[in-house]
């Protein structure tokens, strides 16, 4: 037992962010290196209140999330192009879920994107005489998370 756990009794020790599996609707699309965009803010709207002179009221306003960006090697796997390319003719919107998977292989957290379509596909840099890996890049709006 780690001396974390003991500390907190039965607290788990926190997971590293290498692992985890990204799925579009039902269908796992593989591993990525790279997955950004998993926050959501809140605008704060300031109410100036006629005769109060020592503050400002500050409400919540509408949340805001950022596009998720998903980046990875580029495999023969190909269903986030097809998805791009099927959403030239027609918005195919999917609910997109991230889940980060622990040492024994089961997910410790998941965040699922309703109503997501992708914005922006980018291909690899080809460059005779390079060493590095080729990537795709696909970024994804959506309108934020929904119940897991």
């Amino acid at each position: 037992m780690s001396a974390r756990a003991t500390m907190a009794g039965s607290a788990p020790d926190p997971v590293g962010e290498l692992r985890y599996v990204v799925k579009v609707g039902s269908e796992p699309v593989g591993f990525f290196d790279e997955c950004t965009g998993i926050s959501v803010e809140y605008d704060v709207v300031a109410y100036e209140e006629g005769g109060q002179n020592a503050f400002v009221h500050k409400l919540r306003g509408r949340a805001k999330h950022p596009n998720l960006v998903l980046k990875r090697g580029v495999t023969h796997e190909q269903t986030l192009f097809r998805w791009f390319a099927d959403c030239q003719e027609s918005l195919k919107l999917k609910t997109i879920t991230v889940s980060l998977i622990g040492p024994d292989r089961q997910a410790v957290r998941s965040w699922a994107f309703a109503n997501a379509f992708p914005v922006k596909w980018t291909g690899p840099n080809l460059k005779g005489g390079s060493n590095a890996i080729a990537t795709e890049t696909l970024e994804i709006a959506h309108e934020g998370f929904t119940p897991q």
